[in-house]
Order: structure tokens, then sequence, then C-alpha cells
């Protein structure tokens, strides 16, 4: 009886132990960031430098695509799960309801500004100059035949298969996996710009919905191959493979041009003043989201908020423009902080 009362203390005192340890670790007293390996570098340099000059601890980012990121933000609210997701696009419905599953049922969103898409390859090799229709014709998973009778698949093995005039160069193109906000980008602005109208693709698929997604099917016969959520990744494959092309952020294209150069689309080179414009087309905003639950939750969190919509982060005059960060509008720039600062009250 002694034992078996002395082992009921005994596993008593180490299920307390085990609760307390559980409990302590799920404290924690640094913000977390996830999501899009674009956004990624500019939430990196807002969280350096909120730790470097406030009294808070240094946020931790980690880059897990933009569907990635999403995926484990809506998980829950608690210290378990993390404060921010950074997102190359929108959050779609699916997701936000999916977090309110979870808990998380204040989500604002906080535009940070715009980010172009690029088709970049190394400056040993060809420079290319295609249109969108050129780039969807080499990648897309179905495709018409050269009289325009049907459909099929993709038989175009190199650039000059699509036009005579592109260089003789086998068709090779890393890009990001179906996670990532930047391919889903990518997919909207080339290859459905350039597919949604084709006759071919409009007597195949007479439903707008449907014909959507089909021209968003890349090819799987290794002529795009996917690198992962890393852009630095892309950008070194490059450096090893110069006639091949890589899909990532302009950010990326800044941060290497003295090895990278990009591939001019539909007459326009992706620069600075051209994505600002909006002359070259294929860009799109870029996003942080936050989740109201943990405002009173983890320490510095508000604080963190305001530097990231400060003026001195993301306006005009940002540090974010030295990293590629394409600026709001002035007028984008108050609605977005007079927006956020309605969220804090």
């Amino acid at each position: 009886m002694l034992r078996f009362l002395s082992l009921v203390i005994s596993f008593s005192i180490f299920s307390s132990a085990v609760f307390a340890f559980s409990f302590e670790a799920q404290k924690r007293g640094h913000l977390q960031v996830v999501g899009s390996s674009t956004v990624y570098p500019f939430t990196a340099v807002i969280a350096e430098t909120f730790g470097r000059d406030t009294k808070f601890k240094t946020p931790i980012v980690e880059s897990t695509g933009t569907g990635g990121g999403f995926k484990l933000f809506c998980s829950g609210a608690g210290f378990n799960y993390p404060d921010f997701s950074n997102a190359s696009r929108k959050i779609e419905p699916s997701e936000v309801k999916k977090c309110a599953e979870n808990g998380v049922k204040e989500i604002v969103e906080i535009k940070i500004g715009y980010d172009g898409i690029v088709l970049a390859n190394s400056v040993a090799g060809k420079k290319y100059s295609l249109t969108k229709k050129q780039v969807f014709l080499a990648l897309a998973e179905k495709v018409p035949t050269k009289n325009g009778a049907e459909l099929v698949a993709n038989p175009y093995q190199k650039w000059s298969d699509i036009d005579a005039s592109l260089p003789k160069i086998n068709i090779a193109i890393y890009g990001p996996p179906t996670t990532s906000g930047t391919r889903d980008a990518f997919v909207e602005l080339v290859m459905e710009d350039a597919c949604k109208d084709l006759p071919e693709f409009v007597t195949a698929f007479p439903d707008a919905k449907i014909r959507k997604k089909k021209c968003h099917v890349i090819r799987s016969d290794e002529k795009f191959i996917e690198a992962g959520e890393n852009d630095n990744l892309i950008v070194q494959k490059l450096k090893n493979d110069p006639d091949a092309l890589g899909i990532f952020g302009f950010s990326f294209l800044e941060e290497n041009h003295d090895t990278i150069q990009p591939a001019i689309i539909n007459q326009v080179t992706p620069s600075f003043d051209n994505i600002v414009s909006g002359t070259y087309s294929v860009s799109r905003p870029l996003f942080i989201y936050f989740k109201k639950e943990h405002l009173n939750l983890i320490a510095g969190m508000s604080e963190f908020i305001q530097e990231i919509i400060s003026k001195n982060t993301i306006g005009n005059d940002g540090y974010l423009l030295q990293k590629g960060l394409i600026p709001l509008t002035d007028l984008e720039l108050k609605k977005v902080r007079d927006e956020v600062a309605r969220s804090l009250n």
C-alpha cells in the first residue's frame, strides 16, 4: 500500500512538472512571422531594425511560402502559432474560413508596397525579349496546334520552336512551387492574361472559371523546374545555367544585378520606374497579415505593427526602398495607416 501511494505521489509530481514545463514552453518572448519568400527580406529588415532600436526581442522571421505561411497562421491562436504572415497575394476566402474555424477571427491586412515578378537569366547568357504569349506557350501544359485546330500536349522543346526569331535554346525555366504566392501571381498575370482569350481555349472551355484554371496549368515534362520556396536558390541555379530563365521577385533581381539580367516582357524592361508607373504589367501588391487575438499576448506586438507602417519603413523615403520595395502612393499609405490604427484601438 505504501509503495502504491509512493508511486501515485511520484507520478503526480512528475505530471505536475511536465504540465509546468509544457505551460512554460508555450510562452515566448518574441514575435513570430512566417510566409512569403518574396516578402521575407523586407520583414527580416524590419525585424532587425525593431530588435536593434527598441527594448523588445528581435522577431523571428521564417520563409515558408505564402500558402505555407497561411496554413501555419490559420492553425490557431495562442503562443504555439505565428503572429504574422507575409504574403505575395491576398489571403483567400478559404484561408479566412480555415482561420475562423481555428479561432482566428480578426485578421488585419497591411499592404506594404509592390513588387514586380521577373523572368531573368545569367548575364553570361543571351538577353531574352519575350511576349506573354510566348512565355505561356513555353510553359503551358496544353497549347493550340500551329493551325489552331485543337489543343495538344505542349510539344515545344526550344524557344525557336515557338517563334523562329527566338534563340535556338532548350526551354528551361526555374520557378517556385504551388504553395508560392509568386507562382500564383505569375500564372495569373502572365499565363492567364495570355491564354484567357485564345479562341482555342474559349472553344474548349466556354466556362470562364474552368478556362482560368486550365490556363494556369504548367507542363510537367521538366521544362519547368520547381526550385523550392527560396528565391535565392533560383538565382544560384541561374548562375550555373546561363541559358535557363528563373521566375522571382524584382527585389532579388536588384540584389543580384551584377550577375542576373531581366527578360524584356511585352517590350518593357522590369525597372523601379516601370513598375511604379504600371508600364511593366507583371507586378503585384505585397502584404503582411496579423491576428488581433495576439495583440495582448506577445510583448511588442503593437509596437512592431507601428514599425511596419511607419513612413520611415514603407514611405517614399523608407528604408525598405533600399531593399527593392516599390512604395505605395501617398494616398495608399495614408489609407493603410488609418485602417491599421483603427484595428489597434
